[in-house]
């Protein structure tokens, strides 16, 4: 059987490419370059790796997703949401176990795509998503105390609540000057945009409390704000790939951190995607696009990188720049590359406050805290999908954030699913006025011969229904001759359905009651027939709708009077 497989690069799709299209994506390249600077920095420390590192990753996969991917303007690399599950990975596995980590989520994110499963991770819950979503915000803004206050600490608890407690004892030791430079930043990147729409106010931070930090420990000798290279030794330069060993026993232990990372990195890019589609009226492809993030997961830890995915907010500043292919999201890769190579060594005196007035406002966009509230006033069922969530990405751990969300959320749905399935009993006479597929009587209604019980099923057949039906047979008086089975608003029917079916037919078999199946679809008729159904109810008992199964159970009661008055002589 061959394999059809969906990967069309959007790159490779373009057509009529002019020198205006070039101009427009040129500029919108490099300033993306340039927003993306402070953020890749930001990102690559607060995951627990060197700056470069996060630099690296932007160029790499940037240009792979670019290249390869199925958006005209998506923009990849590191991103906030990555930055909890990446720390903890690190924290329990090291530096290898998450580059090993990274690229079995890249092997994943090529197999969902590959089974074109693209469009099904559009369908998770978004309580779930706005759930660790906030809750990754929170944390980050956690993380980042200690650099925004300068507090003198040996070492930072991994987990939530010792985080806040150990910030607590340590708080006497705030630094003033880290303070005042953090804030700064904060108040930059806020108000930078009413005045420079182009420029990106984490930029200007970066720079204006660069120099101010500079000329205060050079010239007026004040040494207590801490920057970039007094923690890190920066190494400005592309690194050569280098092969990563991974054998069963590291795939087995690292798979849930794996699986946690190709499922954030497919939510995040195709959510990003579909956001830029609704700006600029294309429309994504969505398996190539997951293809396209899993090949730079599985390349850029090669290289020493971090997991990446699609970044909305640089997605979106290069659609506002004129971005309209993907050439825009490659010249920026390039633009990061030349910094690097050039400006890279300037990087450490970056203070670290500053890079955490960043995170903060990356923290405070990504909390979405007026959707929290809004879904607050949902459905409880909602609001118990989100609150959870939250509080276990919060609490405890991001992996577990999303498999018990999502636990959660298939059970909630199979609760709605089943609550909108009916089963009822009909007798005597059937009502017909809102049918629409057969002929109608003068009256809208169909008598139904004496002995005959019609059961309707109204939605789909599956396990979360069958109790339903069961209860249905038990409260039932006196047995019929016939049982008409109507299944003309069943859209599927699963394997635990089926049984329900089977023990059905067989039951009514022994009690000499013969059933009729009425309007079953073709998609239902095929499992039926797969699964050899013809055992419990021949081919001639399927009919097409009620007024031939009616007809069928004249036809079979008339064959029993016939037998009567045979035995009767």
């Amino acid at each position: 059987m061959r394999l059809n497989i969906d990967f069309k690069p959007a790159l490779f799709c373009i057509k009529n490419y002019s020198k205006e299209k070039f101009i427009s994506d040129l500029m919108a390249g490099i300033i993306v370059g340039i927003v993306a600077l402070p953020l890749a920095i930001a990102f690559g420390i607060a995951s627990g790796v060197s700056p470069e590192k996060g630099l690296i990753t932007a160029i790499i996969a940037g240009f792979i997703i670019s290249f390869l991917g199925g958006s005209n303007v998506q923009i990849g690399g590191p991103t906030g949401a990555f930055i909890i599950i990446v720390y903890g990975i690190i924290q329990q596995f090291g530096i290898e176990g998450l580059l090993v980590a990274t690229i079995i989520a890249g092997i994943i994110l090529i197999l969902m795509g590959l089974l074109k499963l693209g469009t099904v991770i559009k369908f998770i819950p978004y309580p779930i998503i706005v759930g660790f979503t906030s809750g990754i915000a929170l944390t980050i803004f956690t993380t980042q105390i200690k650099d925004l206050f300068g507090l003198s600490m040996e070492s930072v608890p991994a987990d939530f609540l010792s985080k806040w407690g150990a910030y607590a004892k340590a708080f006497s030791s705030v630094h003033i000057p880290s303070l005042l430079v953090g804030i700064g930043s904060i108040l930059i990147i806020i108000y930078t945009p009413k005045i420079m729409k182009k420029i990106p106010g984490s930029l200007v931070a970066i720079i204006l409390m660069t120099i101010v930090v500079y000329f205060l420990k050079t010239y007026a000798g004040m040494t207590g704000i801490e920057t970039i290279g007094d923690r890190f030794q920066i190494d400005a330069t592309l690194p050569e790939p280098s092969l990563i060993p991974i054998n069963m026993k590291t795939i087995n232990l690292l798979l849930p951190s794996a699986f946690t990372i190709a499922i954030l990195g497919a939510i995040e890019s195709l959510l990003s995607a579909t956001v830029a589609d609704g700006v600029t009226g294309d429309k994504h492809n969505s398996n190539t696009e997951l293809m396209a993030q899993g090949v730079a997961n599985i390349v850029t830890p090669l290289f020493g990188g971090i997991p990446a995915t699609g970044a909305i907010a640089r997605t979106m500043t290069n659609i506002n720049n004129g971005g309209r292919t993907p050439v825009a999201g490659i010249i920026h890769a390039l633009v990061l590359l030349l910094i690097l190579l050039f400006l890279g060594p300037l990087t450490k005196h970056i203070p670290m406050a500053c890079l955490a007035g960043v995170l903060i406002i990356v923290a405070y966009n990504m909390s979405e805290w007026r959707t929290f509230r809004s879904i607050l006033k949902n459905p409880k069922s909602d609001v118990i999908v989100l609150l959870t969530t939250f509080f276990l990405t919060v609490i405890f751990d991001l992996t577990i954030a999303i498999e018990i969300g999502l636990l959660f959320a298939m059970f909630l749905f199979m609760k709605r699913v089943s609550e909108t399935t009916k089963v009822s009993v009909v007798r005597n006479e059937l009502d017909l006025s809102s049918e629409t597929d057969i002929a109608m009587p003068d009256n809208d209604k169909l008598t139904l011969p004496e002995g005959v019980e019609v059961y309707e099923i109204d939605g789909p057949f599956f396990f979360g229904i069958a109790n339903k039906f069961d209860e249905q047979m038990k409260i039932i008086g006196k047995k019929p001759k016939i049982r008409i089975i109507r299944m003309r608003k069943v859209p599927f029917i699963d394997s635990t359905g089926l049984h329900n079916l089977e023990i059905l037919c067989k039951s009514s078999k022994k009690e000499n009651i013969q059933v009729i199946l009425s309007g079953v679809n073709p998609q239902v008729y095929g499992t039926l027939k797969r699964n050899d159904f013809a055992r419990f109810v021949e081919a001639q008992y399927v009919c097409p709708n009620i007024n031939e199964a009616v007809k069928k159970a004249n036809e079979v009661l008339a064959s029993y009077e016939g037998a009567k008055r045979s035995e009767s002589v």
